[in-house]
């Protein structure tokens, strides 16, 4: 820590200009209800302004801001009053505020900023793959879609809408037209909902290092890279319990600050550069444990919660008793087994001066996939399946962000199968050869998050295909066959867009740098369908937190509801 020389200290710093001016409360203790933190703050400086009525003739971009200077019209055709001596004084008007509630009933169904609160509270209440996955399917069952089991036989009817999990991490969910043949094609919006994380090793307890309790964990994908460090971390995912002659799963989340993985200081010179390692020097802390010097300290050995041979008995024992606590178990030797993650703390929200940013934790690539179900869940009302003959699907799939190559992975047989079923459902005969022709007659969406065009690093970029925020729906390229774009299915998903009034842009990387890849590659070529890749922008991708616009979930809502609802139309136009 560098100490200035008393000359060059200043009496009054930039923290005093804005400290609580109020004085503190007398004989105030130092409970969390006199910290700085939870102390009510005023401005000194704010004066309260009311409404102020808009001239006629008048505009003004800044839409609901009242107090933002409007632009007078016509000003030239404008005639000065007359001379009044002494001038009238207008009577005081208090014009009536909208209350919230009306202003949010005035709203258009299509505007996109209404969903920008639904998806940050669905991205801080949800934060591992489980919850994720569990979120999607409670609000599919709120919108009338029934449960199906891979396990059990599929009675399916035309009209009804269905989903499907798998592992609880990857789920399909698809509505089927009331003109539905089988043979006919399917309209496939297709993500991932899997994030970059650390997940808990299977036997995470570690001796304790300087009075430090640590935890044992492993970088899932690219995590526990530089933006890790000196983050606040909760602990999350699914713990298998058994209950009576049952296991069942259930899903917990410690979402206070429990975990943090700490920096050295940079005074320490070179040994605060990196590269870090990230198995001894990136290992979390997560509480304290002094009884080394305290005389009071035991062989370290493992907690023996639940009984020697349990499962638990492996496990950190704060860890065993905080889970516990929070599922209402009382035996510990009930808990079987665990999958659990940590997640950053911090809850999604809006930013910026006009709050035009959502800056979260875990957009790649659940913005996508959260905006994939709101527009399948829009496209299929009772009176849009009247009138369809084809299929409306949406997969949500895990493990993208390691290759998708388990089973809940897109490189899994989830979807073929899921197509096939619905396809003998309503079939007479042999389904091999209208299994071909749906997939012949299908169109692939492949929806995972692109590169928005960050200001500090332009010259990373291609010119003319660096997406912008809150502009809309990218179509992502690659002249290697990273990405299934090609120029037939860029012009289905521009018909599909322009019907549904829907913006595009376009992203590829520069010949100089090195692509990311998608499900869409191994689904189309899995199935032969035709496919796109087209994503909605963000920046920081991979980081820990990271940003897109306000207004992009909305307008992947409505880009993704346009190809639903206009692709049979559209790939009438296209076929021989």
């Amino acid at each position: 820590m560098t100490r200035n020389h008393p000359a060059l200290r200043k009496s009054v710093s930039n923290v005093d200009l804005y400290s609580d001016p109020s004085p503190p409360p007398q004989h105030a203790s130092l409970s969390r209800a006199y910290t700085t933190v939870h102390r009510q703050r005023s401005n000194p400086f704010a004066l309260p302004r009311g409404p102020r009525q808009r001239p006629a003739g008048s505009h003004s971009t800044a839409g609901q801001f009242a107090d933002l200077i409007d632009l007078v019209e016509n000003v030239t055709n404008a005639t000065a009053p007359a001379p009044q001596n002494p001038p009238p004084v207008p009577p005081k008007v208090k014009l009536p505020v909208a209350p919230q509630q009306a202003v949010q009933a005035e709203r258009k169904s299509n505007d996109p900023i209404q969903y920008a609160k639904p998806f940050c509270e669905y991205l801080t209440n949800n934060p591992t793959v489980f919850h994720a996955v569990d979120a999607v399917a409670k609000d599919l069952e709120a919108t009338g879609y029934s449960k199906l089991s891979e396990r059990d036989s599929w009675k399916l009817k035309k009209g009804g809408k269905y989903y499907v999990e798998r592992n609880g991490s990857s789920l399909i969910a698809f509505a089927i037209g009331e003109g539905y043949e089988p043979g006919n094609g399917a309209a496939i919006l297709a993500g991932h909902v899997d994030a970059l994380t650390a997940k808990l090793k299977p036997i995470p307890k570690l001796k304790t290092k300087a009075g430090y309790v640590q935890l044992g964990v492993a970088p899932y994908a690219g995590a526990l890279n530089s933006t890790w460090w000196d983050r606040d971390l909760g602990v999350g995912g699914r713990v298998m319990v058994k209950e009576g002659n049952k296991i069942v799963s259930k899903l917990v989340k410690l979402d206070w600050p429990i975990a943090r993985i700490p920096t050295l200081a940079p005074h320490f010179g070179a040994a605060a550069q990196g590269p870090f390692n990230k198995e001894t020097q990136m290992v979390p802390i997560i509480g304290l444990d002094n009884s080394d010097i305290e005389g009071t300290e035991e062989n370290w050995k493992p907690a023996l919660l639940g009984g020697e041979g349990t499962f638990t008995s492996t496990q950190p024992e704060r860890l065993v008793k905080a889970i516990s606590n929070e599922l209402g178990i009382t035996d510990y030797s009930k808990i079987i087994n665990w999958e659990l993650e940590l997640f950053d703390t911090q809850p999604a929200q809006l930013g910026g001066l006009s709050k035009e940013f959502i800056f979260a934790g875990r957009i790649d690539d659940k913005l996508c996939s959260w905006s994939a179900i709101q527009a399948l869940i829009n496209s299929t009302s009772s009176s849009a399946l009247s009138s369809s003959s084809g299929i409306k699907i949406v997969g949500l799939f895990d493990d993208e962000e390691i290759g998708s190559l388990l089973r809940q992975g897109a490189r899994g047989n989830f979807l073929p199968t899921v197509i096939e079923r619905v396809v003998d459902s309503f079939a007479d005969k042999g389904i091999t050869s209208l299994v071909s022709r749906t997939y012949a007659n299908s169109f692939l969406v492949s929806s995972d998050v692109t590169h928005a065009v960050n200001p500090n690093f332009l010259n990373a970029y291609l010119e003319n295909h660096s997406p912008r925020l809150n502009v809309g729906l990218s179509v992502s390229c690659d002249s290697n066959g990273h990405m299934t774009t090609d120029s037939v299915s860029t012009s289905i998903l521009q018909r599909c867009a322009e019907k549904g009034g829907a913006k595009l842009q376009v992203f590829q990387i520069r010949n100089d740098s090195r692509s990311g890849g998608t499900v869409g590659p191994m689904l189309s070529a899995k199935t032969g369908i035709r496919a796109i890749d087209a994503g909605i922008p963000q920046l920081s991708m991979h980081s820990i937190r990271a940003t897109t616009g306000a207004l992009d979930p909305g307008l992947g809502v409505q880009a993704f509801e346009a190809f639903l609802q206009h692709f049979e139309s559209v790939d009438a136009e296209f076929r021989e």
